[in-house]
């Protein structure tokens, strides 16, 4: 590989507004170019919200840029709201704001939770979506929340699963994930901000190749790691709101012809790449690319080439 590529400079939102639906109120905004090719990112989680680098993915003179932070998260509210907060409610969210922006077909961008999201949307809209790039593969079936919360992440960061079980009383660790959903829940705001903090913090510590401390202890600020870590865990324990697990892969034929990009890190600890594979083989008319010295953050430099090479290929289709 040659020179690796760096985020496209910092671009300012153009323009941003709210849809209401459900009670809910969720933000979206636009930048880059309006005339140009319509894009939509997908931040992970769930429950992750966006920030302004995600616009840095795409080249401002060739892409018309649309970011969203989804139900419960980053500028939408209620903050951390559970209720009516669904994959096929973000599905339709989507398909809400593209109706509402006057786009008849976008690329989708999806990184991590937000690859689950992408493919879940276009294999329910196949028809609206022109390009797919997709980054850390999450297909939300069971084997890969087992990895991450039932000990196999755990074999890699010991002392960082240590932290995470420590909010948790032993005769509940045979379930994390419902364990954590009990105190997420609670009624005392005390009780859900410690498990919050804590579940949160864990990710933060496992998302890249080399430590991290300062994303650590941004998954921990309060306010992130409260919808982060509730909603996160709310669509876990529902196994997603899919029919059965594996479901992306079993209706993967409904996107085969659309023109797609996986980008994997070798190492990733959040979504092993067994997962990647998986969808690799599954389909393999789109792009595969395994990044050797690579975690799972879309930030680790060959990931990161990786993207900006796909977005700046798909842009002047």
């Amino acid at each position: 590989m040659g020179a690796r590529r760096d985020l496209y400079p910092a671009i300012e939102c153009l323009r941003s507004a709210y849809l209401e639906a459900d009670g809910h109120r969720i933000y979206f905004e636009e930048s880059g170019n309006p005339n140009g090719k319509p894009v939509v990112f997908l931040h992970g989680g769930p429950g992750g919200g966006g920030v302004p680098a995600y616009r840095r993915l795409f080249d401002p003179s060739a892409y018309r840029i649309v970011l969203f932070d989804q139900r419960g998260c980053g500028r939408s509210t209620p903050h951390a709201s559970l209720e009516n907060n669904t994959t096929w409610h973000l599905v339709a969210d989507m398909e809400r704001i593209r109706q509402t922006l006057g786009i008849e077909r976008w690329q989708v961008f999806g990184g991590s939770w937000g690859s689950t999201l992408a493919l879940a949307y276009a294999e329910t809209h196949p028809e609206r979506v022109t390009e797919l790039v997709l980054r850390g593969i999450f297909l939300l079936r069971r084997r890969e929340l087992d990895w991450y919360y039932r000990g196999g992440a755990a074999a890699i960061f010991p002392d960082e699963w240590e932290k995470f079980c420590a909010p948790i009383p032993p005769a509940e660790r045979d379930d994390m994930i419902a364990a954590y959903y009990r105190r997420l829940t609670d009624e005392n705001r005390n009780t859900r901000i410690e498990a919050a903090q804590a579940w949160s913090m864990w990710e933060g510590a496992t998302v890249s190749l080399l430590p991290n401390p300062g994303r650590v202890a941004g998954f921990g600020a309060e306010g992130f790691a409260e919808a982060f870590a509730r909603i996160e865990c709310h669509y876990f324990v529902n196994r997603g709101f899919f029919e059965s697990d594996g479901w992306l892969l079993a209706n993967i034929d409904r996107i085969r012809h659309i023109p797609a990009v996986i980008v994997q890190g070798r190492y990733d600890m959040a979504t092993p790449v067994v997962s990647a594979w998986d969808l690799h083989c599954a389909w393999p008319e789109a792009g595969f690319r395994l990044v050797d010295d690579a975690g799972h953050a879309f930030s680790e430099p060959g990931i990161l080439h990786e993207l900006l090479e796909a977005t700046d290929r798909f842009r002047g289709r």
